[in-house]
């Protein structure tokens, strides 16, 4: 735990670029710290704590593909070149499988990322086993593969130099215009149907983004990153995602009349998700930035969630149940529909399975592949 940090003590300011307030316990460890006030005021001031820095952390993996069977989302891989996410969303629901790691869910998340090095080489092994069989990837599904450090890394791309190069389907997630960095090699894909790109724009008050996205792309620039891919012929859309009750779900239609208008074909929204330590992250930067709508919001969340802060039945987990979740989704439904956006799903706008081939070996290699 970074010194000068209490877990939920409810006297932390914000620190400058971070979403979480806080760094709760790890749930896997048997002993936890509570701050204590010595009398002295140690718990007094700790507004002027200076930023903290972002911490980067090798990993090794043993592959590079993870599979789900999840039956309310549309893919059954996916790839992350990073654990952590530098973009400090105070909602994401990411932040719990840092515990996995040893690490919080709260400041910890945001600023000690893993990166794995070995992945493109571990993919290009993986794609070309005997017996695989394609369908679309979801790059990025966990925390978003281009945050900041992906600038200097470079992973994203060098995965999706692979993915190219074997001819297989890619979904991107992100809340970055920094995707368009790699507009080549995205274009050259979308003239094959191999990709889709979607935004992220969970809202268009560029002060609201700032403290619940401290690190992520303005509004703006996500809006101009649809635009740029959208007349670069790369299929864009855009995710409303997360609607939060009370706070930024009023914003629902403008979000996608102006997405649609930068060019974005398809969209989808997610009701707010605050499984695990996400819910007490989540109260903590209520407080901290809107008391006043603190307890709205909540009661609007778990209105829709059967009374708990969070329901994670199938089927449910995404849209919630209520009064509230359902018009929430009559809204998305008509909204879209008077713009002409297609849902988000694979089954909308099917990519092509059928150009994938693994690359020939060369030279010497070929020859011995021949043996």
């Amino acid at each position: 735990m970074p010194d000068g940090l209490a877990p939920h003590s409810g006297l932390l300011a914000p620190r400058k670029g971070r979403g979480a307030v806080s760094n709760p316990a790890v749930r896997f460890e048997s002993t936890a710290r509570e701050a204590f006030d010595d009398g002295w005021g140690s718990l007094a001031d700790l507004s002027d704590l200076p930023p903290l820095p972002t911490t980067l952390l090798r990993e090794r993996s043993r592959s590079a593909l993870t599979y789900n069977d999840s039956p309310d989302i549309g893919f059954d891989r996916s790839l992350n070149p990073y654990r952590g996410c530098e973009h400090g969303c105070i909602y994401c629901y990411a932040r719990p499988s840092h515990a996995y790691l040893g690490y919080s869910p709260g400041l910890d998340f945001e600023t000690r990322l893993l990166f794995k090095p070995d992945l493109p080489a571990l993919l290009e092994k993986e794609l070309g086993r005997p017996g695989y069989v394609p369908r679309p990837v979801a790059l990025g599904a966990n925390t978003d593969p281009y945050q900041p450090v992906e600038r200097s890394l470079r992973l994203t791309r060098q995965v999706l130099e692979v993915l190219e190069r074997f001819g297989h389907p890619v979904t991107i997630v992100t809340k970055s215009a920094g995707v368009l960095r790699d507009l080549d090699i995205l274009a050259r894909m979308a003239r094959r149907n191999l990709v889709h790109v979607c935004l992220s724009v969970t809202t268009l008050d560029p002060t609201l983004a700032r403290r619940m996205e401290p690190r992520a792309a303005s509004p703006l620039r996500r809006l101009g990153a649809i635009r740029a891919l959208a007349e670069a012929g790369v299929p864009a859309g855009v995710l409303a995602a997360p609607m939060i009750p009370g706070l930024n779900d009023a914003e629902l239609e403008r979000i996608l009349s102006e997405s649609a208008a930068a060019g974005a074909t398809r969209a989808g929204y997610v009701l707010l998700r605050l499984p695990l330590e996400i819910a007490p992250l989540f109260e903590e930067w209520l407080q901290a930035h809107v008391p006043d709508r603190a307890a709205r919001v909540l009661a609007l969340v778990r209105e829709t969630r059967g009374g708990r802060t969070y329901d994670s039945r199938w089927g449910l987990r995404q849209t919630g149940i209520g009064v509230y979740a359902d018009m929430l989704a009559r809204r998305f439904r008509l909204a879209a529909t008077r713009l002409g956006l297609l849902g988000t799903n694979a089954r909308s706008q099917p990519l092509d399975c059928s150009q994938f081939a693994p690359p020939q070996p060369q030279g010497a290699a070929r020859q011995l592949a021949l043996l």
